[in-house]
């Protein structure tokens, strides 16, 4: 390890740094300035005493984004010697400097919706969310050790157990077109995490289902899950819900249920009625306690005139 390094990581004890060794600013400078690009180093900022005949001489940084580092050149002599050697040159943050944040692993930097076309995420050998599952691997490949003797042997004994022992390559037929032929399955603890996330976003306690005015267990646009996760969850099929196409508790609901509000049908009016058998009688002339016309003159009606 560097007296630099060891410098920036222990408390140091104040103590008076050898004269030779701080009047070499000089060839620090050439040293930091052979270490970085044209320009970057600054003024001289301050040496400090790393140990007997060894003193770090520090140079400000003008390169862009590194606000506050420092060059800092280690310088040494030998005992009883007046020629000043170069032991390190190295770019150190300063009490005020700009660093970069603590480096996390890919594993749990990752989020949901962070995969795209192309990506590929390995999963570990030992993941708790998986177990071991059905694979065939236990059944002897045709080029195995164990002799065609040995397995028509093996059949026979399974036979005085059970009336029809199915064969090898049916097994993993069945097994291979139940979907149950994959190296690893989920495991309860794989389970509970999924139904965990699922409950979160798509639960009895999100906003939308408090306001809905029924739950999705009621629901006709809903589809039921196969296994042990049908108890609690089903796949939205509601185009105008949203949660299509996810995963919702049964406890969940929004105002896209199917029996929320039944629309009535608009009312037809009753066709009309007509009589073609029946007369109406219309009188030609208003009646005479109606007001509207006075009585006929006798002398106008002999003259032909109505």
């Amino acid at each position: 390890m560097s007296a630099a390094t060891t410098r920036s990581r222990t408390a140091r004890t104040p103590r008076t740094p050898d004269r030779l060794c701080a009047e070499a600013v000089d060839l620090a400078r050439a040293a930091a300035e052979e270490a970085a690009a044209p320009g970057i180093v600054g003024a001289h900022v301050e040496a400090v005493a790393e140990g007997d005949r060894v003193v770090t001489h520090f140079f400000e940084c003008k390169e862009p984004g590194y606000r506050g580092w420092r060059w800092a050149v280690t310088v040494t002599r030998a005992s009883r010697a007046k020629n000043v050697t170069l032991d390190e040159t190295v770019l150190l943050p300063g009490s005020d400097a700009l660093l970069a944040p603590e480096w996390v692993p890919w594993s749990e930097r990752l989020r949901p919706g962070d995969m795209g076309p192309g990506d590929l995420l390995p999963t570990e050998q030992d993941d708790l969310r998986l177990e071991p599952g059905y694979s065939g691997e236990d059944a002897p490949p045709p080029n195995s050790a164990v002799s065609e003797e040995m397995a028509d042997h093996l059949d026979a004994e399974d036979a005085e157990i059970v009336s029809r022992t199915p064969s090898r390559g049916a097994i993993a037929s069945v097994a291979e077109e139940l979907g149950m032929r994959r190296a690893r399955v989920l495991s309860r603890y794989g389970l509970h995490v999924a139904a965990d996330r699922w409950d979160e976003s798509f639960g009895a306690k999100t906003p939308m289902a408090q306001a809905a005015p029924a739950s999705c267990e009621s629901c006709a646009f809903l589809v039921p899950l196969a296994g042990s996760l049908k108890q609690a969850f089903g796949v939205c099929a509601n185009e105008f819900s949203p949660a299509d196409g996810r995963v919702v508790s049964l406890a969940y609901g929004c105002g896209g249920h199917s029996e929320a509000a039944v629309m009535p049908k608009p009312p037809r009016p009753a066709p009309p009625v007509l009589d073609s058998m029946g007369a109406d009688e219309f009188p030609l002339r208003p009646a005479k306690d109606s007001g509207s016309t006075t009585e006929p003159d006798g002398t106008s009606e002999d003259l032909g005139h109505s």
